[in-house]
């Protein structure tokens, strides 16, 4: 049976919920002059000039948001920050945050729930269930976020990697069909402990960068399907207002707290992704807590299961298939059967890459909210080889100039150890015969067919393991001429130092420019184009079955969001 678009079956479902009767009512002549950007009082009339049903309201709300930089604002609202709290620095539109942004918390000082500006909430608001939601400080929303690309590079599937998000090139894709269900604590106010949670689904393309190993992995691990879907935020929230300025505790998978990036489309400036950010941390489950020491000053504390690894594989042991391997004698050529150098034990950790893991931050911004510097250590531990057990430390920092121009950076250095050497015979030679990452936790064998972390091209080849580390730069310069437009050009240099991120030891540069334009604040089209390069021989136009021919590549391509 053919399925209904998503919008549309979101909006079927909210017409069940309609007061009885309303779909007879005919327009007024008040509704029709109302403006409630004049006169917000009169919203609901506006809204209601087709009928009371959802499908109205909410077609009436995006008419009359069009063109516009925002919602209608309620008088009677309460302040949306604390008082001497640093002034915010941003609006959305036309940025993709009003806060300069810091993760793993909700905003502290500027969060007031159920303040996302949602077409769908504003359609149900007069059912039933809109009531109870709005009651309970809840909401339900999201956004579809199609996307394309035309390359210089033509190997499908993955010829543009290490480009993100746009890796398949010449295609149209379902970027991301994103859902929330949350309850937003109230971090403006003091006097009252206050409680949130956010449960969230992805599905598209973009599942593969936000897929944790043992967490519906199968999709991308073992058959590598083009879309699918994941959960890349599922957590518990606890503000506590009377610890320093305010402290937020979380619990749960969520986003992992570096960068100026996001996985999640709505927080980018630009459609497709730094490679510095594709190759880092993506999300974390533990426990983090982010402290307010000063209204500038914030420090934030986490333990977690490492990076992209849930807390039952945190003792996980399976049987070792390859404790003892047979390979062909590089003297002889006969088969020989040896004891694994890499792990010769009778079991294994399924992933030596999930342990207790410390996350250490902190932030501060200037009163006036020009200026914005935040160092972190995330997800440390002793850094083994594992599914994607960075050790990332860093920095992103902040700072505008006027109200049209602002500049964001970002720089880090990130390593695994004991990773298995490429470049040694033993290795090679059990990779030939067991498949990629033959003879360690993330081999066929164990059913991770495809995207395995890939081994390091260590200096030495004649050690077995070496640590891999590689280092990232990158930087957003940004002008925005009004509250609909802004353009952002982002250069990058990325080191692989060891080839373990890219599968390619080299260097990579790469200019991107892109413009951000709103036709609403529900509705964004981001067009770009980047040129990258890599200097150490080609690492462009590559796939699981052909190795990469260029050295370069120019990606044109672009994608819509649009809110519900």
């Amino acid at each position: 049976m053919r399925r209904l678009p998503a919008y549309l079956a979101i909006s079927l479902g909210a017409c069940l919920f309609a007061p009885h009767g309303a779909w007879a009512q005919a327009p007024s002549a008040a509704a029709e002059s109302c403006d409630p950007y004049k006169n917000y009082s009169c919203l609901d009339t506006y809204l209601n000039k087709d009928g009371d049903d959802p499908f109205d309201r909410i077609a009436n709300y995006y008419k009359l948001e069009w063109g516009q930089a925002g919602p209608p604002s309620d008088p009677n609202a309460p302040p949306g920050r604390r008082d001497g709290w640093p002034i915010t620095p941003q609006t959305s539109p036309p940025m993709p945050f009003t806060e300069w942004p810091y993760g793993g918390t909700q905003n502290l000082g500027v969060t007031r729930p159920a303040s996302i500006d949602s077409p769908l909430m504003v359609g149900i608001a007069n059912t039933w269930l809109g009531k109870a939601m709005a009651s309970g400080n809840m909401q339900f929303y999201g956004w579809i976020d199609p996307g394309g690309n035309l390359s210089t590079s033509t190997a499908h599937e993955g010829g543009n990697a290490p480009a993100a998000y746009d890796y398949n090139p010449n295609s149209l894709q379902l970027d991301q069909f994103v859902v929330y269900f949350e309850r937003v604590p109230d971090t403006v106010q003091d006097d009252h402990v206050d409680w949130g949670f956010r449960l969230s689904g992805i599905y598209g393309e973009n599942y593969r960068y936000t897929t944790a190993y043992g967490v519906a992995s199968e999709q991308l691990l073992g058959k590598n399907n083009v879309n699918g879907y994941d959960f890349p935020m599922e957590y518990l929230e606890l503000f506590i207002p009377h610890v320093g300025d305010g402290l937020l505790l979380r619990l749960g998978r969520y986003i992992s707290l570096p960068d100026i990036e996001a996985q999640l489309a709505p927080n980018n400036y630009m459609y497709t992704h730094s490679i510095t950010y594709t190759l880092d941390n993506y999300t974390n489950s533990g426990l983090q807590s982010t402290l307010a020491l000063t209204k500038q000053f914030f420090l934030q504390l986490g333990v977690s299961v490492g990076t992209e690894a849930p807390p039952w594989h945190l003792a996980q042991g399976i049987p070792n298939p390859t404790q003892n391997v047979t390979i062909d004698d590089p003297a002889t050529g006969n088969p020989e059967t040896i004891t694994n150098p890499l792990y010769p034990g009778a079991r294994f950790r399924k992933d030596p890459g999930a342990m207790p893991s410390v996350t250490g931050c902190f932030r501060y911004q200037t009163q006036d909210g020009n200026n914005n510097i935040n160092g972190c250590a995330d997800a440390i531990n002793n850094g083994n080889w594992g599914y994607n057990n960075l050790q990332w430390y860093g920095l992103t920092a902040y700072h505008k100039f006027n109200a049209k121009w602002h500049i964001s950076y970002e720089f880090y250095t990130e390593h695994e150890n004991n990773v298995p050497n490429l470049n040694n015979p033993l290795v090679q030679a059990i990779n030939n015969a067991y498949g990629s990452d033959g003879g360690t936790p993330f081999s066929s064998l164990q059913g991770v067919n495809f995207n395995n972390p890939s081994e390091a091209k260590c200096d030495n080849a004649v050690v077995l393991k070496c640590t891999a580390a590689s280092y990232g730069t990158t930087a957003y310069l940004n002008y925005s001429p009004n509250a609909l437009n802004n353009f952002s050009f982002r250069p990058e240099f990325y080191w692989d130092r060891q080839g373990q991120r890219t599968g390619n030891k080299t260097r990579y540069t790469e200019f991107g420019i892109g413009w951000q334009h709103w036709l609403s604040p529900q509705i964004e089209l981001r067009p770009e184009v980047t040129y990258y390069r890599s200097w150490n021989g080609p690492a462009f136009n590559g796939n699981l079955s052909q190795a990469p021919n260029k050295a370069a590549e120019t990606v044109l391509s672009g994608d819509a969001i649009i809110h519900f």
